[in-house]
């Protein structure tokens, strides 16, 4: 049996975090490109998902 972590991975390409290899995609793992349902549907839209340092310029101090 295999271990979690002796899975393949691969990188979000619209959220950017990583994601395992699951036994829906055994046939189709070289064409899988997103994480979830929600991060292909984004993809469509045209949504591109920001980092969390990129929200902006810090407020002027003071």
């Amino acid at each position: 049996m295999r271990r979690k972590g002796d899975l393949p991975e691969k990188i979000c390409a619209q959220c950017g975090r990583p994601f395992a290899w699951r036994k829906k995609w055994e046939r189709v793992w070289d064409e899988v490109r997103y994480c979830s349902d929600r991060c292909r549907a984004e993809a469509r839209r045209g949504r591109g998902v920001a980092p969390a340092d990129a929200e902006g310029p810090d407020p002027a101090p003071g």
